[in-house]
């Protein structure tokens, strides 16, 4: 099974794509989607919706995997993110492809064992998963890779738990 799996940002966009294999995973490719700092929103979503196509059409995953809003401080900043999120799940949708949400915390309890884990430790726990030689780098490319393999080891895929873990 072949994951994308979507950290969404208004200006900075994560992703990894992630197959999975019985108890063995891969990365197939990660990155960043950047999006001008300034300017108009819809330009900004836009410019991220049409590379999330993009992405899904080079790479042909078979579901995506994407992180929910968390409230902070800020509401705006809330706001902003589900826009974000929201292009990202249209491009999903789009495509066809199935799509799970998981918070943050889940994810994070997923890849490193607590939900509390700081960027650091996702980054050390998908280079360990993924058997790469250092963690994927900037951090929301890592959390894009950690998203994908928290859909893999507790959604449906070949590593979902029997104890009935998250379905889509």
């Amino acid at each position: 099974m072949r994951v994308l799996g979507i950290d969404p940002g208004s200006t900075v966009t994560g992703y990894g794509v992630v197959e999975g294999r019985g108890t063995d995973c891969r990365l197939v490719e990660c990155g960043v989607i950047r999006s001008p700092r300034k300017g108009d929103l819809a330009v900004r979503l836009l410019h991220i919706y049409s590379d999330i196509q993009a992405v899904i059409e080079r790479l042909e995953p078979d579901c995506m995997a994407v992180e929910g809003v968390f409230y902070r401080e800020n509401p705006r900043t809330a706001v902003v993110l589900a826009h974000a999120r929201g292009v990202a799940l249209l491009a999903g949708a789009e495509h066809g492809l199935a799509v799970a949400e998981y918070p943050p915390a889940e994810i994070k309890k997923a890849v490193v064992g607590t939900g509390r884990a700081t960027k650091t430790q996702v980054g050390f726990m998908v280079q360990k998963l993924l058997g790469l030689a250092e963690p994927p780098r900037p951090s929301d490319a890592s959390d894009g890779c950690a998203a994908a393999l928290c859909h893999l080891i507790i959604g449906t895929g070949p590593l979902a738990r029997r104890d009935g873990g998250a379905a889509l």
